[in-house]
């Protein structure tokens, strides 16, 4: 890894003063390192140096990455609240009530992490806190970002757990915020740095893999450069040329991600071109193409389409001599500087102008165009959990890679598999709510449709529509997932609510026909003692039960008047057609309707769980075999098959269910996942792990118990977040 020298506080003042010139400012910035050398005076670091070096390296990087005096300033001060007993009103007083608000929130994301918890849903609220501060204020999360990377480049003075614990933190965290926010020089250190604790023996080799081919790639690297140069050159265009490495994490993803060996990552040769202006650019990748043959469908556009963390540059793979393969880079100055500082680079501070936090905020907002979507999964989903939420970030926001366009030319960026409805809900809640059809590249197309980069999606909508439970099959997106979620759930709820009513007129008509008055009987003294005996808990469920049918009008009114009303003949011709008898429940905790007694058992193909929907198969001998509605086994079969219910009021029964996991095969994974499921409070019956034919991947079976489908589907949801997990699918057999 490679040494960093630390600079001094004569060192930061030194690289600010080439971009800051403002007395004003410059007296901020040595006011600022004064007051935390002042105030951190005594305290030590665990390797043993004075604190304040910690503080000057994280300004000197801030400086470096051209931040604003007031950013700059906090790099020095953004301990003083949490270590120095320094408030916020002294702060405030001292500097600014922005400094004071700046400091407090870099302080309250530094305290969240590693306070003696290890409860998942304990570090995913931490998490949500500290994604909560960047949405709010982007210079939060910029001196966080450099904290965090000095903190991990003196990360060998930690104990070995701490090591491990923060480097993971810092690559499922931290290096994921700097790629989306296009911080590509920190993200790309965070990785290597996190990969070295974490797995020191995969360092090392892709580190000697690397230096082995060094020479000999540097002398490929050196003649292309000459060549390419001397070209240029007789074309008189402006350019810097240079070769440039990829960081060992990256060539370590490739190689487990698409199964490659080292010596076929094509871009281990690359070379970037710096040119003046965005023509220069496509005049540059005119020449290389004429010179050179291009491999086919590696050319990408990222000038014309940037990417939604505002990266643009050409990207080519040619063949160069002796067949070796090189992918080129070629952009301009400020696109150069984009992609290694990122946000931190198009909002670097420009003298003379008066900063405006807020609107500073609003631009990054309309820039980013991920950055909005942020800020409302940051607002509108308090209520959902922390778990949840993360999960929706990271794979909606931190794993999107596929960019496709409105009709107006706006990106959107999706992940992976992601269908016109995930378009249509990045648009709007309403724009989701409301679709019924999707135009993709001029045709139209099924919503189930898989999109892919370079698509133009328009969403046809129709007022007084809304979503289908179907879609929840197909759907990628958690943030599409959870608006269909609540918008079904709001809608039960208001059919729930008119049941309730139902029920409540029919046994009010029931009681009436007895001579009865409904609303001497109609309050709780007299319902509730009747709950234990017709299977319900409240008055609401009592209703409702009566309203489907599922308790006896005429038996609930026999009991509230002690008098058993003698049915005419209509009367029981009516109950028999509308099954108006009560429901048997199995020890399955299962009801066919209109049925008392009948042998049933669960399918051992499928092994549906509470809240699956389920269909029930008469077979010759073994009575009623209860299944998955979409159980291949039965879903083509259209005779011998009778409706099933779940009992409602049963929730503590504990379901079998199979889990088939496919992974890329890696050191301690079954560990891992076993210790999630634990830690999901789910009981393991069985486990077994086999080594595919490809040597690359695994499949591992698991056997697990559960209450209903809400506790199965948040295991698998936290199953693919494993690292090296592919898919995690139920099993059918």
């Amino acid at each position: 890894m490679a040494e960093h020298k630390n600079p001094g506080i004569d060192d930061v003042m030194d690289e600010a003063k080439t971009y800051i010139h403002a007395p004003e400012s410059l007296a901020l910035l040595e006011k600022a390192a004064n007051y935390a050398s002042e105030h951190h005076a005594g305290q030590f670091r665990r390797s043993g140096e004075p604190y304040i070096i910690h503080l000057t390296n994280v300004a000197y990087i801030l400086a470096k990455m051209r931040c604003g005096p007031m950013t700059v300033a906090a790099g020095f001060l953004h301990d003083v609240i949490e270590d120095c007993g320094v408030s916020h009103e002294q702060l405030a007083r001292d500097f600014s009530d922005e400094m004071a608000d700046l400091v407090e929130a870099v302080t309250k994301v530094g305290t969240l992490e590693f306070k003696g918890k290890d409860d998942p849903e304990y570090q995913a609220a931490n998490h949500r806190k500290i994604f909560i501060a960047m949405a709010k204020d982007v210079r939060v999360i910029l001196v966080k970002l450099v904290d965090r990377l000095h903190n991990m480049r003196t990360l060998q003075y930690q104990s070995e757990a701490s090591q491990k614990r923060i480097a993971m933190e810092t690559l499922e965290v931290y290096a994921p915020i700097a790629h989306r926010l296009g911080i590509s020089s920190i993200k790309n250190e965070l990785e290597d740095l996190s990969f070295f604790y974490l797995n020191r023996e995969e360092y090392y080799h892709i580190a000697k893999l690397v230096e082995a081919k060094k020479a000999e790639r540097d002398e490929a690297v050196s003649r292309m450069i000459s060549d390419i140069s001397e070209m240029l050159k007789e074309n008189n265009i402006e350019f810097r040329i240079f070769g440039r490495s990829k960081h060992l994490y990256s060539i370590y993803r490739k190689m487990v991600t698409k199964h490659k060996r080292f010596d076929e990552i094509l871009d281990l040769l690359a070379i970037r071109i710096i040119t003046k202006t965005e023509l220069n650019c496509y005049e540059v990748l005119g020449y290389i193409h004429a010179a050179y043959k291009p491999i086919p469908g590696r050319l990408k556009d990222y000038i014309a389409v940037p990417k939604t963390n505002m990266y643009q540059s050409i990207h080519t793979t040619i063949i160069g001599e002796d067949a070796k393969i090189f992918e080129v880079q070629i952009r301009t100055e400020e696109m150069d500087a984009v992609a290694e500082r990122g946000v931190a680079a198009h909002w670097r501070y420009k003298e003379g102008s008066k900063y405006d936090a807020r609107a500073e905020q609003k631009e990054i907002e309309n820039k980013l165009s991920w950055f909005k979507n942020f800020a409302l999964y940051s607002e509108d989903d308090v209520n959902e959990s922390a778990s949840e939420y993360m999960a929706t970030l990271q794979r909606d926001v931190f794993e999107a890679n596929v960019y496709v366009m409105t009709p107006m030319g706006r990106v959107i960026d999706l992940p992976n598999g992601a269908t016109p409805i995930d378009f249509a809900y990045r648009i709007h809640t309403d724009v989701g709510h409301t679709a019924v059809g999707a135009i993709v590249n001029n045709a139209m197309v099924p919503l189930n449709t898989e999109l892919h980069t370079g698509d133009v999606v328009q969403i046809k909508t129709m007022k007084g529509t809304g979503p289908s439970e179907d879609w929840l099959k197909f759907v990628k997106t958690n943030q599409a997932r959870n608006k269909i979620r609540r918008y079904l759930q709001l809608k039960e709820s208001e059919k729930h609510e008119e049941r309730v009513a139902e029920g409540e007129k029919a046994l009010a008509e029931e009681l009436r026909k007895r001579g009865a008055d409904p609303k001497e009987y109609l309050d709780k003294k007299h319902i509730e003692p009747l709950y234990r005996e017709f299977r319900v808990t409240n008055y609401t469920e009592f209703m409702y039960s009566l309203a489907v049918k599922s308790n006896s009008v005429s038996a609930v009114a026999d009991r509230l008047t002690n008098q058993r009303h003698v049915p005419t003949e209509d009367e029981v011709l009516s109950r028999v057609l509308n099954k108006e008898e009560p429901r048997r429940t199995t020890k399955l905790g299962l009801v066919i309707p209109g049925i008392e007694s009948m042998k049933m058992s669960i399918a051992h193909c499928c092994k549906p769980v509470y809240g699956d929907k389920i269909v029930g198969f008469i077979t010759k001998a073994d009575g009623v075999k209860v299944h998955r509605a979409d159980c291949s086994n039965i879903i083509h079969i259209k005779n011998r098959k009778i409706p099933v219910e779940w009992d409602e009021g049963d929730h503590e029964r504990l379901y079998d269910s199979v889990l088939i996991v496919n992974c890329y095969d890696r050191s301690f994974l079954l560990t891992d996942i076993v210790t999630l499921v634990n830690q999901c409070k789910v009981p393991m019956e069985s486990v077994s792990a086999n080594v595919n034919k490809d040597k690359i991947t695994s499949t591992i079976k698991m056997s697990i118990r559960v209450h209903d489908l809400d506790q199965l589907e948040n295991v698998i949801s936290n199953l693919r977040k494993v690292e090296s997990v592919i898919t995690v699918k139920r099993s059918s057999q």
